[in-house]
Order: structure tokens, then sequence, then C-alpha cells
């Protein structure tokens, strides 16, 4: 996958999910300039790289630790990018030219066939990275990344990503165990799909997209039917059925766009 220039052409829409946004320190980096207006063609529109400030790195868990000076050169090889909704900001086949850190939005990994069925195959969102994989071994983008809210982006050059891999172990090690964790869920994607029928998937997303908040397990990421169903491997109206099944039998509670996931099984 390369950062190409489809997502110049794709028009700006009302968006479909919302993530929280990133702290405060972030937030001041990115409007300093003016949002993204609504031209006829939309574009991706890059911001000066002065303009990218190592309060704005630190955002991301992986310059966590990153000593002050060394964040300071990526931050100088740095762009700010926003792009549309529905925008494709990589997509498979294509040249793995840059990598991409997520600062305020949400944007779905998708694959296709030739008879533009699709699967998601995951969800990303602030603090998030993609287009590593291409960089670390050569090979073209392994899947489509398409922004479903209008987004942020901070954009590294694969030559200036590598340079950083090399400089900065703990950004190394950070990417290893995002790739591990990666490897780990592909793992349990492929086991779902092989032994559990349509409830059992449904089930097993929602519990491993579950977050502890005041006490309960909460699927904080909006999902559609549509959605749920791209993730599973199932129709729209067989997830519908499964989603109203659970939560007649008080498995789980839809609440302002939000799943409160109760007692789901050992699925």
């Amino acid at each position: 996958m390369s950062g190409g220039t489809e997502a110049h052409q794709l028009l700006v829409t009302p968006s479909r999910k919302v993530f929280a946004p990133m702290p405060s320190a972030c937030a001041m980096e990115v409007f300093r300039s003016e949002p993204i207006g609504l031209p006829p063609t939309p574009r991706v529109r890059p911001v000066a790289t002065h303009e990218i400030g190592v309060a704005t790195l630190r955002c991301f868990p992986m310059f966590a630790d990153t000593p002050e000076e060394s964040l300071k050169v990526v931050a100088r090889a740095c762009m700010l990018r926003r792009v549309a909704r529905n925008a494709h900001v990589v997509r498979a086949g294509e040249r793995t030219d840059f990598v991409y850190l997520i600062l305020a939005g949400s944007l779905d990994v998708l694959v296709s066939d030739e008879e533009g069925r699709e699967a998601i195959l995951s969800i990303l969102g602030p603090g998030e990275l993609f287009g590593e994989m291409g960089v670390l071994d050569d090979e073209a983008r392994s899947a489509t990344v398409m922004a479903t809210t209008p987004s942020t982006l901070v954009v590294i050059a694969k030559s200036d990503f590598n340079r950083c891999l090399r400089e900065n172990f703990d950004v190394t090690r950070y990417v290893m165990r995002k790739l591990v964790q990666r490897l780990r869920m592909a793992d349990r994607r492929i086991e779902s799909l092989a032994l559990l029928d349509v409830a059992g998937r449904v089930v097993r997303l929602l519990r491993d997209m579950a977050e502890t908040l005041g006490g309960e397990r909460v699927v904080m990421r909006k999902l559609c039917r549509h959605d749920i169903a791209k993730m599973v491997g199932a129709s729209r109206e067989m997830v519908s059925r499964v989603l109203k099944d659970l939560e007649l039998r008080g498995f789980i509670e839809e609440n302002d766009g939000r799943i409160v996931v109760h007692e789901l099984g050992s699925q």
C-alpha cells in the first residue's frame, strides 16, 4: 500500500464514527490552521513541516519514550495531512512510500475481491499507525485504508521512518510489539471463521473490542450492523438478528451508539 493521490478525488460527507479527541496539546498543534473546506474536489492538504512539533508526536504511544532531541529530528521529517471522509489514503497493491500516524478521526482497513465484496480487517483511531509493514519488507500495500470520518494524519516518508527505527530502539520495539499484536489478532480471526458460527463470531468480536469503563465492559467505537457484518464475514440481516437475540437475552445493551457487553460466555 502506498500513500497515493486517490484521497484528492473524493467528496466530503457527514461522518459515520466518532472517536475521542487526542490530548489538548495535540489539538493545539492540529487546529492552528483553518479546517478543510468543501471545494468541488476535496484534497488531502499537507501542512508546512515546521507545524509538526514535539508536543504533537508525544501524543503517540510510539514516541512516549523517545529522547527530546531525537524527536525533534523526527518532527522535522513529518507532514500533517487532513483527509476527507470516504477518501482512500492508500490502496492495496500500491507501492509503499509513507507511514501514517492517526492524530484524529477514524479509518477502516479493508480488503475486497473483484466483485466488490469487502471485509473490514480492523478499525483504526487516534494514536494508531498504519503503513509500516511495507516499510519493513519492501512489499506492496496489503490492504486499503479508507477514512470513515474527516481525519488528520501525521505522515512520515519511508526513508525517514527507517532512519527513525535505526536510531531509536524504543520506537522499533513498539512497532515490533504492534506487529505481534496484529499477528495474534489475525490468528484469532482465522480461528473464528473456521470454528465458530455467525453468533459466535459476533460475540467474540464484541468481547475483543470492549473496554472497561466505570466498571462495565463497553464497545466505545460506534459500529453499525454493516460494519460488524464485514468484520465477521456475514450478512447484515444475520448480524441484526444475532444482536437482537443477544439484547433480548440480556447479554448486551445498546445505549447512545455504544454497546455495553454483559456476560457473553467464553467464546
